[in-house]
């Protein structure tokens, strides 16, 4: 038997998968990664603590399957994308705290972009909306804020990467400074055209070119793993950011295919092949995992609170003793009551971007209960990600496409027949949850494979792909069309300000 390696770091958590040549999970190990939060707003990670805890797994991992190093064909990397570090090259150590994506103190560079009137520019070379999420901000700040980064940078004493660039450099021992290109995809210094950093808007921000990784496509040979790390060499094959490498695990690989992947936000990214399109339906284009030169595109959407809603019932209304009960309560009524939650916390992301929006829950009546709000709140996931698939759909047939066929699951939330089941029925298409549902990590490990010769092509791999339950519309299309027409009701009612 040969196994594929996948190291899957993170927002939360550091894990390592082992897969047969089958896509099945043979072994895992996981541990949690502290987060930092210095003031409101900004979110930091330890990225020396990432790299302890990411070998840490990928030792346990290969001693849970009971095997070495030896037994292991190519190694994949999949990782929280957006997160920025900044190292010194010779001796390897981080200037600052990794910068997490769902940082916003790159906002007021972002302001000043737009004031500049770069938002056109910036759209159509990297597919990005200017906002303080992806890299390039991020990037900017430590270069400003970090006594002597500015300098050294100038010097070629710096490094930058994302959370892969740090791991590959930690892997060869600083013999590769590389990402891929799904990667620098979201930096916002990136020309996906061309797949090439890109001058003006690396001027634009006041970025050295030479603290930049080299760019290859997600499956390419990224150098080995030195041996004295895992007891023996490993090539490292395999590199894509989480949900373009969970798009490539679903086997998405032609044009108009979509999966969701339902976490404690949802990310959902319908694969457009070759074609970039900019959508005109608040949505955003970026590089999907490639396994060649060819640029090859996705179109993107993110629910900011998905699966964290049903952390608020438990933690914030003690509603549920844990996360698993909330469909047992959920289903002791047979539907919400009228009740709807917009469960915008930190706003509303696509199709909507109202980041002044907050959470409301509409519609109570003197018969309400905690099990028509638990009902709403899991409701409240298919919702918002209907949204995001009609959304995708309007700019498919917009672009000369058809319309969605069918949605491939995964992510935690997508073990629930319920939230799956009310999912298939809003979007009237066949909802689909396969047999291995750790795709992110799968993808990882099937882009290593197709660089190492395990696997000779995407057609091998779309045969590996299986459905574990398929959940069909059962709701009449004309009261899904009512359902979606109360939930947009109930997100107009809390974006209206106070008043208006």
């Amino acid at each position: 038997m040969t196994y594929l390696l996948a190291l899957d770091q993170g927002t939360s958590s550091s894990r390592s998968i082992v897969f047969n040549t089958q896509g099945q999970v043979v072994a895992q190990a996981q541990q949690e990664l502290t987060q930092h939060y210095p003031q409101s707003g900004w979110v930091e990670h330890d990225a020396l603590e990432i790299w302890r805890t990411q070998l840490a797994t990928a030792r346990e991992a290969l001693a849970k399957a009971g095997i070495s190093a030896r037994d292991v064909s190519a190694l994949g990397i999949t990782n929280q994308r957006e997160t920025t570090v900044v190292w010194n090259r010779l001796t390897g150590q981080p200037i600052h705290h990794a910068i997490v994506w769902q940082d916003r103190r790159g906002e007021p560079t972002c302001a000043e972009l737009r004031a500049r009137g770069l938002t056109e520019t910036i759209q159509a070379k990297t597919g990005l909306l200017v906002d303080a999420y992806f890299s390039g901000t991020k990037l900017k700040w430590l270069l400003d804020h970090v006594p002597g980064a500015r300098q050294q940078a100038e010097h070629g004493e710096l490094a930058f990467g994302t959370i892969d660039s740090w791991l590959i450099w930690q892997l060869t021992h600083g013999q590769v400074h590389a990402t891929d290109v799904s990667n620098a995809s979201r930096t916002m210094l990136f020309n996906v055209h061309r797949n090439q950093w890109d001058a003006e808007l690396l001027h634009a921000l006041d970025i050295p070119a030479g603290l930049l990784p080299s760019v290859k496509p997600s499956s390419a040979l990224y150098g080995e793993v030195s041996p004295d790390l895992l007891g023996h060499a490993i090539a490292i094959g395999g590199v894509a950011g989480d949900q373009q490498s969970a798009l490539f695990g679903q086997a998405c690989f032609t044009p108009g295919m979509v999966k969701n992947t339902y976490g404690t936000g949802c990310f959902m990214l319908m694969h457009t092949g070759p074609s970039f399109q900019t959508s005109t339906n608040g949505l955003i284009t970026t590089s999907a995992a490639q396994t060649t030169a060819q640029p090859e595109f996705a179109i993107e959407g993110s629910v900011f609170v998905g699966g964290a809603v049903v952390q608020w019932l438990r933690d914030g209304l003690n509603a549920i003793p844990s996360s698993s009960a909330v469909q047992t309560l959920a289903e002791s009524v047979p539907d919400a009551g009228g009740v709807m939650v917009v469960p915008a916390f930190t706003g509303l992301g696509a199709p909507y971007w109202q980041p002044d929006a907050r959470g409301s829950i509409l519609g109570l009546s003197r018969g309400s209960t905690l099990a028509h709000i638990a009902r709403a709140a899991l409701e409240s996931i298919a919702f918002q990600s209907a949204a995001l698939l009609q959304a995708m759909s309007r700019d498919a047939v917009a672009a000369g496409g058809v319309a969605v066929a069918e949605l491939r699951v995964d992510g935690g939330a997508c073990v629930n027949d319920l939230l799956m089941q009310f999912q298939a029925d809003l979007l009237g298409i066949p909802v689909i949850r396969p047999a291995v549902i750790e795709t992110t990590a799968l993808g990882a490990a099937y882009l290593a494979g197709l660089a190492t010769g395990v696997y000779q092509n995407k057609e091998q791999l779309s045969a590996l792909w299986q459905a574990e339950k398929r959940f069909l519309p059962q709701m009449p299309p004309a009261q899904a069309q009512e359902r979606m027409a109360q939930w947009e009701h109930a997100v107009r009612q809390t974006v209206l300000k106070p008043g208006a």
